[in-house]
């Protein structure tokens, strides 16, 4: 078994376990929402999306085209953006709902996006530094 089969299962790992997060975010909405009184939120409501768009898409992509997988430290902060952006929508819709409002929940979208951001630039960084040592 070489390395990239397995990136390639851990990368479909990955997206599956993202795919059950996005489910279970958009049914805790849904459950949410239906006993909250007709008030909505679109941070609830689309809190799925993060896990979805930023996490099952990319690691799909990883694992239909057989690129080179990221390093643990790139996915790990990465996921952590994922994952803080997530928590954050849902916070976010839970105050809505509750019709409080909270100067502090943008830190979460500062945060996430920082974990993300570093994540995607320590991967790139790597990437090209091992391009450089091939060749």
């Amino acid at each position: 078994m070489s390395a990239s089969d397995t990136n390639n299962r851990q990368a479909i790992k990955v997206t599956l376990v993202y795919l059950v997060i996005a489910c279970f975010c958009a049914l805790f909405g849904a459950v949410y929402e239906l006993f909250s009184h007709e008030v909505y939120s679109f941070f609830m409501i689309y809190a799925f999306a993060f896990p979805l768009a930023g996490g099952a898409l990319p690691f799909a992509a990883y694992a239909l085209t057989g690129a080179e997988y990221p390093s643990a430290i790139a996915r790990n902060l990465y996921h952590s953006g994922i994952a803080t952006l997530t928590v954050g929508s849902i916070i976010r819709g839970v105050l809505a709902i509750c019709g409080i409002t909270n100067a502090l929940s943008r830190l979460y979208w500062i945060a996430g996006a920082g974990f993300v951001t570093a994540g995607v630039a320590v991967g790139f960084i790597q990437r090209v530094l091992s391009r450089k040592s091939k060749g």
